[in-house]
């Protein structure tokens, strides 16, 4: 005797369709395995009500938030991000016949997509800073890889003994991290750690500066001359490579630029739009770190453990991290003309 109950989808239209091409019930149901009488009622349902699914309708409760109520939640989510749970519930409730909890809230914006999550924390970019970000992109367009490897990357870095997740939580969906409205600016901040200088290249990765506490236009001078001129001299003898530096003002100060200027027959300086964090791969590195200090199984509790630490993950980085992030610089490019300079979601 054949199996009973119900068939799959799959079955069923297989059921069905071997009836309409001429097989018996008793062929059919010695085919597929099931008993006559599952095969028979299968082929009345398709021939009488067109079904040949199994899908049912959902039952149960009927869900207090409908799809006018889920467009009203969404609206006061984007009315505002950082609104909380007892927030949203008490504007949604206000001019409603049937009011809901807290919980259904949470079960409603989960169901939607939305979870409360950190905001995504990026520099403040003004209109003017934004026109040049794009003057860059459009003026290295049509830079290829190969011409990315001829740059090397600088940067400093605090890195602090103590973290703070910070308290301020938004709604967003899994696709909104870069949402204007999901953000937060940030400014520049110091204390309670150790701070470092490095640089990199396609080629290799280079020396990682401790700089104490703070770096004016005198320490950098030491660094460029110490550091940097060696670097790019062995990296580039024909004269053919970029040094990277953003704009802080120890970088912009005029002895700096005295100095670039006697050795531009031997490198050049890569002009560098403001507020530019995104499109300089050395950003990720410093995650890199970050990301291995706090997976240690002993954490640093003094500022000379964590420098010593800091070293040591430092070197080492695997070459094919640092690479993939140099070939990265074309999309990091397409990216800022797309935003049409604005911020990227690098």
């Amino acid at each position: 005797m054949g199996k009973k109950g119900d068939l799959s989808n799959f079955e069923r239209g297989i059921c069905f369709g071997t009836r309409r091409v001429g097989l018996s019930i008793s062929q059919s149901a010695q085919l597929l395995g099931f008993s006559r009488t599952t095969i028979s009622r299968v082929y009345k349902e398709g021939c009488e009500k067109g079904k040949t699914s199994s899908i049912r309708h959902s039952c149960g409760r009927k869900c207090l938030v409908d799809a006018r109520g889920q467009r009203r939640m969404c609206r006061l989510i984007q009315a505002d991000r950082r609104a909380t749970l007892t927030e949203i519930t008490t504007c949604y409730n206000r001019g409603m016949q049937q009011s809901i909890c807290e919980a259904t809230t949470r079960t409603t914006l989960r169901w939607m997509g939305y979870n409360s999550r950190r905001p995504h924390r990026i520099p403040l970019i003004s209109t003017t800073n934004r026109k040049k970000r794009l003057q860059f992109a459009r003026a290295h367009q049509n830079w290829t890889v190969e011409d990315w490897k001829n740059v090397t990357w600088s940067d400093e870095s605090r890195f602090l003994l103590r973290h703070s997740d910070g308290r301020v939580r938004i709604w967003r969906k899994l696709n909104e991290n870069m949402d204007p409205s999901c953000l937060v600016t940030t400014v520049q901040a110091g204390g309670g750690g150790v701070m470092v200088w490095g640089m990199f290249s396609w080629h290799t990765l280079g020396p990682l500066v401790p700089i104490g506490h703070g770096l004016n236009a005198t320490g950098y001078l030491s660094i460029v001359s110490d550091h940097v001129h060696p670097f790019m001299t062995t990296m580039y003898p024909s004269s053919d490579g970029y040094f990277q530096q953003d704009n802080a003002p120890c970088h912009k100060a005029q002895i700096i630029s005295n100095w670039f200027l006697e050795h531009d027959n031997e490198f050049n300086v890569l002009k560098w739009p403001p507020k530019s964090p995104d499109l300089n791969p050395i950003e990720h590195l410093w995650d890199v770190v970050e990301r291995e200090l706090r997976a240690l199984d002993v954490h640093p509790t003094n500022l000379h453990q964590l420098q010593d630490a800091i070293l040591s993950i430092w070197a080492n980085i695997s070459k094919e991290c640092f690479q993939h992030l140099v070939e990265s610089m074309p999309h990091r490019i397409k990216a800022v003309l797309k935003v049409k300079g604005g911020q990227t979601q690098y």
